[in-house]
């Protein structure tokens, strides 16, 4: 299995990151991309995926990071490393009141700015997007950076089927975690259910949303991705097996996993 979003900067991991890469690579977990939440958090994230064979990173800000200091030079840097294999993770939430909405679409709009100027000098990478209650709003800020739609992966997938619909008609690709073993979120299996088997990846997003049946167990880590994996074939009817071949096929397609690697 390969996680595709983790953030092994965070602090619960502090010191324990290759103990946490080592539990994942026992329980079958090959590879994990450590997402970075802010520019100081993507050379934090750089630093552990450049001396762990199975760890890739990504560099980006998270939208509830945007009132901190943003170094976009750093961010550039991190993305030229052959290690960093996805932009991000960006986005909008709705969630929580602060930041204001209006200062994450300006850091939104600033970074895919950067992105595509980045992109033009031969940066191009795959897009991670936040979206929590924010699928309306998005869609039109990401079409108009003129950025490849089938780039876009949206991850910690948390709403129902029609919010899906609008995402695989932009054209981007959908990423489950453990919410879509949670019985209290039934919108989101019905989701999972209806997502192309070549746009469907699988995440963590540890240290959160531990899946069941060990929802109480914190913190989550990447060597639970399996169990996210089996509730995907579960709901769509298809071998454990083939299903993590098919979830592992695209995870190396999307994020050029085997490039990077070598």
């Amino acid at each position: 299995m390969i996680d595709t979003h983790c953030h092994l900067t965070s602090r619960v991991f502090a010191g324990r990151e290759r103990e946490v890469a080592d539990a994942a690579e026992a329980a079958g977990v090959r590879a994990m991309i450590t997402i970075a939440v802010g520019s100081a958090d993507a050379e934090r994230a750089l630093a552990i995926a450049s001396v762990d064979p199975r760890v890739f990173c990504s560099a980006g800000v998270h939208p509830l990071h945007c009132g901190e200091p943003i170094d976009w030079e750093v961010l550039r840097r991190v993305g030229t490393h052959p290690r960093c294999v996805a932009w991000g993770e960006l986005g909008l939430d709705r969630h929580y009141p602060t930041p204001s909405l209006a200062a994450q679409r300006d850091v939104l709009e600033a970074q895919l700015g950067h992105l595509a100027a980045w992109t033009a000098e031969g940066l191009a990478k795959p897009i991670v997007v936040h979206s929590r209650k924010a699928v309306a709003d998005l869609l039109p800020i990401l079409a108009a950076s003129g950025l490849p739609r089938e780039r876009f992966v949206f991850h910690c997938f948390t709403e129902g089927p029609d919010a899906a619909r609008a995402v695989l008609d932009f054209g981007a690709a959908i990423s489950f975690t453990g919410v879509v073993t949670f019985r209290g979120a039934p919108e989101v299996a019905e989701a999972a259910a209806i997502v192309p088997l070549d746009r469907l990846m699988v995440e963590t997003d540890s240290p959160y949303l531990t899946p069941e049946p060990h929802r109480t167990v914190r913190p989550n880590e990447p060597r639970l991705v399996g169990l996210v994996a089996a509730r995907l074939a579960e709901l769509r009817g298809i071998d454990p097996l083939e299903m993590d071949r098919l979830l592992d096929a695209n995870a190396v397609r999307f994020f050029g996993l085997d490039r990077a690697a070598s």
